[in-house]
């Protein structure tokens, strides 16, 4: 029932006031810094809600300002003291809050970067290099997910990780899915904004293949769906980048069909020279074990694929087991999962179209063995990657490639010379180009490698061009579309994040992330 008289509300509205004056005097007190209190201010009053300031503002001041910066991402190389820190993280707890932010980032001239996961292979989500000062907006808080089976479909926030989005359908379904990535503390947000590949694409392509809608604060904070931002936007943001064309706010996906049970199995040989060099093969099979084991002796007998090599269980159990939980554990762990992979790391990607001549491997075998640490991940393609026109959404790695390979190596924390593992990645990386996709050579926005180039001062590009980091990310047509939809004047229809505000170090600001990421 809601009462007739304005004496309920005019309390309310006096309570909420003072309890806002309360935490903004607090603020102003404790961290004695214009730039957060006239942000906050100006969020508030911009918002449908109220924003408390206590549990969604952190100054470097403040005690929780360096735990919940280092929350979620990957790469340590970016939390390192070196790095340039925002210079506070806002994490909204609703919609309009977002939108605020953005508000209030033009009106102050703010510059800020977007996380929604923390994967970031090169840290643009959290960290400018180029735009300083900068403030992070972390959508840690913004993770809600609606299942709709009748309809084939889930609505997800931005800031739910890809084991939330699996749970969640799991929970519905035990025969719907989705193909997105293997890692489940993946943020969907950014994830998605590059692409999104996993264990399914060669069956059902991209995460970004299978959106439907999607709702994305705009750079005059409007927020938009599908129909409202135009088919150029709804485009340029499944696969052009996390953080190049808006916020996102919500994803609408399709769900896609599994089988109750599901085969995965992995075969790991190795070689027993001074140092190991392990060999692993995985794979994640929609079907029995013993359909599988036809089709591989078939299509791929040299494997040597016996029974005992194979683990059935169901799709979201599947998920756990890949991420190298052991079998048998609780899917409500995906609720909860981690980053398992946190560490200080550089990777590069290639995109292969030909076989790679057996000298040639054995000349990559023994670069591998002369590093400490390095790992190296083909992914094969095919399938559905085939069947989908490159121009579909900006992600054109398709028809005619064999496998995506990621290099990257790693080291442990205090290490003396982190700069030679950096070193001979790029060796390797140099070594590889006779035998990778060339004209231009490819890469794959989501594991980002500043390497490539970074887009200073918005630069999107200067034509002829054979090389550009943007040619090897999306292909000439694709970037070249990006660039003009990015470049063109803003209008009532269509408002492009063509402004400075949300310009990157590259295009977009996320990693498997993305994130936004």
């Amino acid at each position: 029932m809601i009462s007739k008289s304005p004496s309920l509300a005019v309390h309310k509205l006096l309570l909420y006031s003072l309890l806002f004056l309360q935490t903004y005097y607090s603020l102003a007190t404790s961290a004695n810094s214009s730039t957060a209190k006239n942000f906050i201010e100006c969020v508030s009053i911009n918002s449908e809600l109220s924003v408390p300031v206590v549990t969604t503002l952190f100054t470097p001041n403040t005690s929780s300002f360096t735990s919940v910066l280092g929350s979620t991402p990957t790469n340590l190389r970016f939390l390192e003291p070196s790095v340039p820190k925002p210079q506070f993280i806002f994490t909204p707890l609703h919609d309009s809050h977002v939108q605020a932010a953005v508000i209030c980032s033009k009106q102050l001239g703010f510059h800020f970067r977007v996380r929604s996961g923390g994967h970031d292979y090169e840290g643009v989500s959290y960290v400018s290099e180029i735009e300083t000062p900068f403030i992070l907006i972390d959508l840690i808080n913004l993770r809600l997910v609606h299942v709709d089976i009748e309809n084939n479909s889930a609505w997800v926030q931005a800031g739910a990780t890809i084991g939330e989005l699996y749970y969640k359908i799991s929970q519905k379904s035990k025969v719907h899915g989705f193909p997105a990535g293997i890692c489940p503390s993946v943020g969907i947000g950014g994830h998605i904004t590059g692409g999104g590949y996993g264990a399914m694409l060669r069956k059902y392509g991209l995460a970004a293949d299978n959106v439907l809608d999607a709702r994305l604060v705009d750079v005059n904070g409007r927020i938009l769906d599908r129909e409202m931002m135009g088919k150029d936007l709804f485009w340029a943001i499944r696969g052009g980048g996390g953080g190049s064309f808006g916020i996102i706010l919500w994803w609408k996906i399709k769900l896609v069909p599994v089988p109750e049970t599901v085969t995965f199995f992995r075969i790991v040989n190795s070689s027993t020279n001074e140092k190991t060099l392990k060999i692993s093969y995985n794979a994640l099979f929609l079907g029995d074990s013993i359909r599988l084991l036809k089709v591989l002796g078939d299509g791929f007998p040299e494997l040597g694929l016996e029974k005992k090599d194979c683990m059935e269980m169901s799709w979201v159990e599947s998920v756990l087991y890949v991420d190298g939980y052991p079998k048998g554990t609780p899917v409500q762990s995906l609720l909860q999962a981690k980053n398992r992979f946190r560490t200080y790391f550089k990777a590069k990607s290639d995109f292969v179209s030909v076989p790679i001549p057996e000298k040639a491997l054995e000349g990559l075998w023994t670069r591998m063995l002369k590093e400490e640490n390095p790992a190296m991940v083909w992914t094969p393609l095919g399938g559905m990657m085939s069947r989908i026109s490159e121009s579909k959404i900006p992600y054109p790695h398709r028809k005619g490639i064999l496998f995506m390979s990621q290099y990257l190596t790693t080291w442990a924390d205090g290490d003396k010379d982190p700069e030679r593992h950096i070193d001979w990645i790029r060796e390797v990386y140099e070594y590889m180009t006779p035998y990778v996709s060339n004209s231009p050579r490819q890469a794959y926005v989501n594991y980002r490698d500043l390497d490539l180039g970074i887009n200073k001062n918005n630069m999107c590009f200067d034509w002829p061009i054979t090389d550009h980091w943007g040619i090897r990310y999306y292909n000439e047509d694709n970037f070249k579309r990006l660039c003009l939809f990015q470049s063109q004047p803003l209008t009532e229809q269509v408002s492009t994040i063509a402004e400075e505000i949300f310009r990157s170090d590259a295009v977009g600001g996320h990693r498997p992330d993305g994130s936004l990421l």
